[in-house]
Formats: C-alpha cells, sequence, structure tokens
C-alpha cells in the first residue's frame, strides 16, 4: 500500500470528518469524527472503542465492503471481502495486519465507505463514511469526537435483538424480566442510576480519547 495515502499533497498529515454509524441501529446509533488520516487501524479500533462505549473485551476487524452483503460473484467466484485484522489474529493469507494500514489508505481502497465489525458474536457492525478532510495543524488532536447520537449498546447484550429486549423490560416495570435485567445493567454499567439510552456524553469520550493517546 501506498502510505503517501494518508498525506496531503504537500506531505502534511490530514484531519477526516467520519461519520460512524452502527448498521441497524433504530433509532440510529451515530458518531461524527475527526481523525487523523494517517492514525494506524490498530488506533482507530480504540478511537471506536471510546466513541462507542464499547470495553475492547472481543475480537474485531475492519473491511473494505460490508461483509454480510450479498456479493456478486466474479468469473463465477463470490470475490473475499479485504479485512484487517490484530497482527496475532491474521491466519489465512488474505488477512492484513491493521498495524500497517492507516485510516486514509482503508477509506481509498474502500472508495469513502468503510466497515467496522466488533464482538463476532453479537456482531456489531460500524460503517466509516468519509464526510470530508482538511490538512491537520500542530493543534489537531489525534482523534475527537465532535457529535453523535446515543450511546452504544452495552457489551454482551446479545445484538440488537436481545439489547432491545433489555431496553423494554428496563422501560416497564411490569415487565417479567425487569428485575432481573435492571440488576445486570446495574452490573454492567457499575451504577445503579436510571439507564438512558439516549445519553451520549461527549465531553467524557472526549476525556478519554485525549487520556488514550498523550
Amino acid at each position: 500500500m501506498n502510505k503517501s495515502a494518508a498525506r496531503n499533497i504537500d506531505g502534511s498529515d490530514a484531519v477526516l470528518e467520519v461519520r460512524v454509524e452502527l448498521v441497524g441501529s433504530v433509532p440510529t446509533i451515530w458518531r461524527q469524527l475527526e481523525i487523523r488520516g494517517s492514525m494506524a487501524l490498530k488506533q482507530v479500533h480504540k478511537v471506536l472503542q471510546a466513541a462507542f462505549g464499547w470495553e475492547d473485551a472481543h475480537l474485531h476487524r475492519f473491511t473494505t465492503d460490508d461483509p454480510f452483503a450479498p456479493l456478486r460473484p466474479l468469473n463465477g467466484e463470490i470475490p473475499e471481502v479485504l479485512q484487517w485484522l490484530p497482527r496475532q489474529e491474521c491466519e489465512e493469507p488474505e488477512d492484513s495486519p491493521e498495524e500497517e494500514c492507516s485510516l486514509d489508505q482503508l477509506l481509498d481502497l474502500s472508495s469513502g465507505a468503510a466497515f467496522y465489525e466488533y464482538d463476532f458474536g453479537d456482531s456489531w457492525l460500524h460503517r466509516i463514511e468519509l464526510m470530508s478532510r482538511r490538512p491537520a495543524n500542530d493543534d489537531s488532536p489525534p482523534a475527537l469526537l465532535i457529535d453523535g447520537g446515543r450511546r452504544g449498546p452495552l457489551e454482551d447484550s446479545g445484538g440488537f435483538p436481545g439489547y432491545e429486549e433489555i431496553m423494554d423490560a428496563l422501560a416497564d416495570p411490569s415487565h417479567p424480566g425487569h428485575a432481573e435485567h435492571s440488576a445486570w445493567v446495574a452490573d454492567m454499567t457499575g451504577s445503579d442510576k436510571p439507564f438512558d439510552p439516549a445519553f451520549l456524553d461527549i465531553a467524557a469520550v472526549n476525556l478519554a480519547l485525549a487520556e488514550g493517546f498523550y
């Protein structure tokens, strides 16, 4: 791959504004981020973990295309989706280490919209779309959350079907699973405060991003 893809014409780094949406979420769970284009996918993974409130407890990968979308056969064969994983998880010849690819390179290969899958069991799929780019300066942080909607689902909640069931139970005190799910959420969040799936603390995310990169 051409490492210069992560640079502007004058050789300086670029700041990429990207919209990251959790595919299949209703209402939409999304983040608007500014990320250095030269950032390796290994670090982008950490940014997305902080932005969505994940705990880095499961496997992940980056792909150029939706890994679950039906692909049109090419010369009678279904083409492989290009994917990047942590170096120690690369087991197949077509796997690439995420440490050796930048966000700019990934988006260039995917024509501006790539994917990030976290937790191959719950399969949280994020679509990363390039919105704009601008030259970076000395004051540009490696990553910054500038907008978003709703908090991320809880870890190990069973994908969207399981998460929706938990939210329904929390919202209805008469639900037969209300007490059980309330206790589980309190244990997962470490708080007895009411859980608000619509709340996104942008300041707290940016604090986590700053602590993670400086």
